[in-house]
């Protein structure tokens, strides 16, 4: 199946090398982090070994983390279940278990290994195979590393659980982020009206991927503007039940991608309530990581219809600030952390 691996699972002297890695073994903010040498992974049967040239950080990374909220400790309350975080990877097949066959070394891949064994941010990681899918032809690792988690949720959002609809009126709440840059694009081109709420740094970036209408968050409520929505689509999640069937149309549907657990659980208790009375639904996104999804965002991409936005890069030695900077909002789309030399080019 092409290039032979020795006993370690990889080509030629690496099998006899460690590898970087920016690990943690207790809760709390990005100080905890530090990057240590670490056994290279070997693949098992259905999985690949991937020599990874970029990492995204996610909103899920920061929770894990700082173990905030307390559900992301389930399973693992005194200490992180895994070492090293970070879930959306791009780079290059370099070893497969005896079983794979769905690629083999030297295939150049994207995916989301949240629904496996995470790891990330260093410079090899095994990952199943059905969690990876062939990289976007025409762009770069790092583009491509932008895409499974965030673009994925999107696509979940608007199509699964929204039901989204050519000419309705959509709103993205936290528009400004990876999810939402890449909503606006979908939204877009199944035809609908898109509005974008965010801070006011960040408005003349959701125009120029699409949005028709912008809204600083700081400045107006968009619950409380007498405007309403067929769809709403909201990666921050802070607002009540009643605000939000507010902004609704009759039959319109919210759906919450992200936010507090207080929030969340109170809305859905409402939800039935606001439903029955109001024919207005509260929804809950539970993302669902799969080959499948991301091969529809592969093709957009590969056509041209759509584009990562990526706000900056960082090396791996810088990878504990690329995620204090995305928990604190300082991120305009995505942020990358770059494993191999020429990740941009």
């Amino acid at each position: 199946m092409g290039e032979k691996t020795n006993d370690a699972g990889l080509p030629g002297e690496q099998s006899n090398h460690a590898m970087n890695a920016l690990v943690y073994d207790t809760y709390g903010t990005p100080e905890v982090l530090r990057l240590e040498k670490v056994a290279i992974p070997v693949p098992k049967d259905h999985e690949v070994l991937i020599e990874v040239h970029a990492t995204s950080v996610n909103s899920w990374d920061w929770d894990l983390l700082r173990g905030k909220p307390f559900v992301t400790r389930i399973g693992a309350v005194r200490k992180p279940r895994y070492r090293i975080l970070g879930a959306d990877v791009a780079g290059r097949v370099i070893a497969v278990g005896a079983a794979a066959t769905r690629f083999k070394p030297g295939d150049e891949v994207f995916g989301d290994l949240s629904g496996c064994n995470w790891g990330g941010f260093a410079e090899y990681v095994c990952a199943t195979e059905s969690a990876l899918t062939s990289k976007p032809a025409g762009i770069n690792y790092a583009q491509a590393a932008a895409i499974p988690q965030a673009a994925v949720l999107a696509l979940q959002g608007l199509r699964d659980r929204g039901d989204l609809q050519k000419g309705q009126r959509v709103l993205i709440n936290g528009a400004g982020g990876g999810v939402g840059t890449f909503a606006i694009q979908y939204a877009k081109l199944l035809g609908a009206e898109v509005t974008g709420v965010d801070s006011a740094d960040k408005l003349s970036m959701l125009i120029a991927v699409g949005a028709d209408h912008v809204l600083d968050y700081r400045k107006v409520d968009f619950t409380a503007r007498g405007v309403q929505y067929d769809l709403i689509l909201d990666v921050i999640g802070k607002h009540s039940a009643f605000a939000l069937k507010r902004a609704l149309v009759s039959g319109g549907i919210y759906v919450m991608v992200g936010g507090p657990m207080r929030r969340i659980i109170l809305n859905l208790l409402w939800a039935p309530i606001i439903a029955r009375l109001e024919h207005k639904q509260i929804k809950l996104l539970v993302h669902k990581p799969n080959h499948e999804d991301q091969e529809v965002w592969k093709e957009l991409v590969e056509s041209g219809q759509v584009l990562p936005i990526v706000d900056r890069e960082y090396l791996l030695s810088e990878g504990a600030q690329a995620i204090q900077d995305l928990g604190e909002g300082r991120v305009k789309g995505k942020v990358i952390v770059s494993i191999k030399k020429g990740t941009f080019k």
